[in-house]
């Protein structure tokens, strides 16, 4: 039985699409030109003007030899070619072609010396379809950018980007697999210097249009760096109104007084390493009590008034279980976590030598996590309720336009190709824990091209906030909405995420106290965003996402593609190697050892107390053994063992093949005979010299 005010609410979204019609008619009579932003020099672009790279299948695109580019990278390294040959040649490039086989998106290809290679990139061809055609259209060219764009075909060429991401250090408390920067095994320290630091985020405000509201602190593990808190500070000076730490969450579990210190400076977001549910879903991270660790940085951070992003990286074999355990976990603690970003592994790094067997065994997709949340939960349907990040980016262009000329700033923009991310809203009622995927009460398709047109228009702040309140209205059922939920609610959501009417939400600029967090974490709902990010490999590289990458990394030559520089190319290798520090020997003379948690070493908290809700059914008491039932490696350490116990079996049955043609083929007397014949020799026995085996 549906509450009264559910009646009252469908007969205003029935109001509310009779108005449309009138709306959306005189919407269209001479539409306003586009305004150039102070953030951009080029003016906003309609929908019609947006370009698209190609999509659907069979395409072609160009990609990466998985076995080029790595000896090609290693000639750079040893110096016996310049770095410039990235910006002048197209090294180790070969095409691609992205086709449809037995119900699968896959890319092949062919490199004249290396052969053939293959890989799954969806195992949904509807889910696939879904994104691509959910696609609005590529963002404003980057322009004034040639400063810190030019990287030969990995340069990034499209949008203002959404993230900042900038390695402190390439140090790290860890030494885990899989690890896509090699953490503590180069051989040598690569850390930002003070000046270096300000320096790269001097640079990056200079890119139009303005790109990114967020700057990400990463490593290695960012909070080894001496200048972490500095850096948040500095970041939140400049302008950047969302400042991040992506950490494996070990400093901020050993002190609270830390994540204090951190939030104080302007931190925001700790985007937290998360494998799973229970101490045995973290083994193969090899730190005794990493689960407990989790617990105590997620209620240390959260007490200080910084948000918490779990991060999962998802390998098929090792933690694909713990997918429906971590979203229910959220659902239970919907005052804590509003952001789940799940991460499919990227073979790049430790594991860019993988075997074919355990890329194939351990390979995910997008597509895989829509239909695991499923299954595992029951939460969506992955060809209705999932979309391309970058499908915000119509109401990232409401927002611009209800900001108007005079912002200093352009709204986040996640415009990055439909094959790299995805994400399902779900509202959940914090109170209750009712949840529903918001895209089964609100027509996400139908509103984005209601938005789209009312952007197109640009009747200026009032009349385009006007049309926002229409299409939310006409496109909301609430009789499919949570019980308690509210077209009030809605509407708030949006304005509250956009900040279209001006009104007091709780500040989340620089200059917000602990009283702002408070209020804004006081709202009754939670928009809990389940994300997925894909990251390239050598084996399903293209260069039509890298080229419009959203979150580049700021480095000492520019800023690079995420992909470009963790995979791809590996600009990360040369960079790092260019502008190194100090050796490894060198740098633990002058600064000592840190103290590194590997080998089932445990970490040392002083408290273990949280106030998190955690269900004792969704704690998993034992790993994964899918990989063990199939005979597969479940890390490159393991698969590097593996194949060394090989070769040395291989060694030794040549060995004995060996000994056994010289002994029965060639004749020859092995060392024991040649003894046995001295000692008959010395009783007056002479051996047998029929070519018969003295064994006979």
């Amino acid at each position: 039985m549906h509450k009264p005010i559910k009646y009252a609410e469908k007969g205003l979204t029935l109001a509310a699409k009779g108005t449309w019609a009138v709306f959306e008619r005189l919407n269209r009579i001479r539409p306003n030109p586009s305004f150039t932003p102070r953030w951009s020099e080029k003016p906003l672009l309609k929908s019609y003007q947006k370009t698209k790279p190609p999509l659907g299948w069979p395409r072609k695109t160009d990609s990466l030899c998985p076995k080029c580019v790595p000896e090609i990278r290693k000639k750079i390294l040893d110096g016996q070619v310049p770095v410039e040959i990235l910006m002048r040649e197209k090294v180790g490039e070969i095409k691609a072609q992205i086709i449809e086989r037995d119900g699968q998106i896959l890319m092949v290809k062919d490199c004249p010396k290396h052969g053939h290679f293959e890989d799954v990139m969806a195992i949904d061809t509807d889910f696939f379809r879904h994104l691509e055609e959910s696609f609005p259209g590529r963002d404003i060219p980057a322009h004034n950018d040639e400063r810190l764009h030019h990287h030969g075909s990995s340069t990034v060429k499209h949008g203002r980007g959404s993230v900042l991401t900038i390695d402190l250090t390439n140090r790290c408390n860890m030494m885990c697999d899989p690890c896509f920067m090699d953490a503590n095994q180069v051989g040598f320290v690569h850390e930002l210097s003070w000046e270096d630091i300000k320096t790269l985020l001097d640079n990056a405000i200079t890119i139009k249009p303005r790109r990114q509201m967020s700057v990400q602190f990463s490593g290695g593990e960012p909070t080894l760096s001496p200048y972490f808190v500095e850096a948040v500070r500095y970041a939140r000076k400049v302008g950047y109104n969302s400042v991040q730490a992506a950490t494996n969450g070990i400093e901020f579990a050993k002190s609270f007084e830390f994540c204090k210190q951190a939030a104080e400076a302007g931190l925001r977001y700790a985007y937290l390493q998360f494998d799973g549910i229970g101490n045995a879903a973290n083994e193969h991270r090899k730190v005794g009590n990493l689960f407990d660790v989790k617990l105590q940085a997620i209620e240390n951070l959260h007490r200080a008034g910084v948000e918490i992003v779990p991060v999962i990286t998802i390998i098929n074999g090792i933690n694909n279980e713990q997918v429906g355990r971590i979203v229910q976990f959220a659902l239970d603690n919907p005052k804590r976590i509003s952001f789940l970003s799940f991460q499919p592994v990227s073979f790049t790094g430790r594991d860019e030598e993988i075997t074919d067997d355990r890329r194939k065994a351990q390979r995910y997709t997008l597509s895989h996590l829509a239909h695991d949340v499923k299954n595992q939960t029951g939460l969506g349907e992955p060809a209705r309720d999932w979309f391309p990040i970058s499908f915000m980016g119509t109401f990232s262009d409401w927002a611009d336009l209800v900001h108007g000329p005079g912002a200093d700033w352009g709204s986040l923009s996640c415009g990055c190709h439909p094959n790299c991310g995805v994400g399902m809203a779900v509202m959940i009622d914090k109170e209750t824990k009712e949840s529903a995927p918001v895209t089964s009460f609100l027509n996400g398709n139908q509103l984005a091209k209601d938005i789209a047109q009312i952007n197109d228009a640009a009747r200026g702040k009032f009349l385009s906030i006007f049309g926002m309140a229409l299409a939310l209205m006409r496109n909301y059922d609430p009789f499919k909405s949570p019980t308690h939920f509210k077209l009030t609610d809605l509407l708030k959501k949006f304005d509250k995420s956009f900040g279209a009417t001006g009104r007091d939400y709780g500040s989340v600029k620089g200059n917000r106290t602990m009283s702002d967090i408070e209020r804004r974490r006081r709202d009754r709902w939670n928009f809990l965003f389940i994300a997925g990010m894909w990251f390239q490999d050598l084996f399903n590289y293209d260069f039509r996402r890298t080229e419009q990458c959203i979150i580049p990394y700021a480095t000492q030559q520019g800023e690079i593609s995420f992909c470009a520089y963790n995979t791809g190319i590996g600009w990360r290798n040369i960079v790092e190697k260019m502008h190194m520090t100090a050796t490894l020997t060198k740098w633990y003379e002058e600064h000592g050892h840190h103290e590194i948690f590997a080998g089932g070493k445990k970490v040392q908290l002083d408290n273990q107390d949280h106030s998190l809700v955690l269900r004792e059914e969704l704690i998993t008491q034992e790993v994964q053994h899918d990989l063990d039932e199939q005979g597969i490696a479940k890390t490159a350490r393991e698969e590097k063992l593996r194949a060394a116990r090989e070769r040395l079996k291989q060694q030794q049955e040549d060995e004995r093949m060996a000994k056994l043609y010289r002994q029965h083929i060639l004749g020859e007397a092995t060392p024991e005979q040649s003894k046995l014949v001295q000692l008959l020799g010395k009783y007056g026995i002479e051996p047998r010299n029929d070519g018969q085996s003295l064994q006979d």
